[in-house]
């Protein structure tokens, strides 16, 4: 039913939980993950300014590295689990990133934690989950805490 799937995660207990279900899809004909990190850097212009463009880069360097040990852990999880993974690293907007690699990618459905990291931002300002699963083009699974 659903080949390959979108996994976008913040590395939140709820997106960790989602890895679970995930597994779990192998069974229904899930061959391929995709799993996904956005590095958020809206209002980090101001840090920009502090540090200097050169001191940025290098903090966007190094964020870049640390997420990408974090996803070989997904990884290999997922890969134990007899699943194809393809890992992306992608910079902006959260649901702006979800919903693009989600056309790239042309998967057949989307794993989301329904809360991410940030519950006080996500009051004021509304949920990735939320946006992504009304303006998804496919099939949305939406893990609860």
């Amino acid at each position: 039913m659903f080949a390959k799937i979108l996994y976008p995660t913040d590395f939140s207990d709820v997106a960790v939980k989602a890895l679970d279900y995930i597994k779990r899809l192998k069974d229904s004909g899930l061959r391929e993950v995709v799993v996904l990190h956005v590095i958020d850097l809206r209002g980090m212009d101001s840090v920009r300014r502090l540090l200097g463009e050169g001191e940025f880069e290098t903090l966007k360097k190094n964020k870049k590295e640390e997420t990408e040990k974090l996803l070989n852990g997904v990884t290999q999880e997922l890969a134990e689990a007899g699943l194809k993974v393809k890992l992306r690293v992608e910079t902006g907007i959260p649901v702006r990133e979800i919903l693009r690699v989600e056309k790239e990618e042309n998967v057949s459905a989307l794993v989301i934690g329904s809360h991410g990291m940030s519950n006080l931002q996500e009051i004021l300002l509304g949920s990735v989950s939320e946006k992504v699963t009304r303006k998804s083009k496919n099939p949305v699974l939406l893990i609860k805490r």
